[in-house]
């Protein structure tokens, strides 16, 4: 049920762009990008971006940075590629779910995202959830015996 070979193969079916559930994965891979890009000004980690980390609390804040540029990153391409997507997708959901956080402790409530409220991850973060629920439904119906697939002998 958890990690197989199989969660580790790209498959051109990922990329089948028929198929509305590729294109929601690939985009919401896609869209971790400029967050990864955002966090860093001139090859180091940007200092407004280093001290938004301080204000939420998360020290020391430099590190914290290029932890969330990883994980983001790694989250990004594994949706893009369709590698390890429901275990991707939950990741994707978790760090924008932070990101929600961490606005909230540095600005306090505030919605809109022009004005450096939070509905941009929040809406992200449930894009990745039912991302992530579809690819947990799609493994486990594929992990599921089928009937039909059972010899005649263990059926009777």
């Amino acid at each position: 049920m958890w990690l197989t070979k199989d969660d580790f193969h790209i498959k051109a079916e990922n990329f089948d762009l028929s198929n509305g559930l590729n294109i929601l994965r690939i985009i919401c891979g896609l869209f971790l990008f400029p967050h990864v890009a955002g966090k860093f000004a001139g090859g180091a980690v940007s200092a407004a971006t280093a001290g938004f980390f301080a204000k939420a609390g998360f020290h020391p804040p430099e590190v914290w940075v290029v932890i969330a540029a990883a994980s983001e990153s790694a989250a990004g391409i594994a949706l893009v590629l369709g590698i390890c997507t429901r275990f991707a997708a939950l990741g994707a959901t978790a760090l924008l779910l932070f990101a929600v956080y961490a606005l909230q402790v540095v600005k306090g409530f505030g919605w809109t995202w022009n004005t450096g409220g939070y509905e941009y991850p929040v809406f992200w973060a449930i894009t990745s959830l039912v991302v992530a629920i579809e690819a947990w439904k799609t493994h486990l119906a594929q992990a599921k015996p089928s009937a039909r697939a059972l010899p005649a002998s263990a059926a009777a």
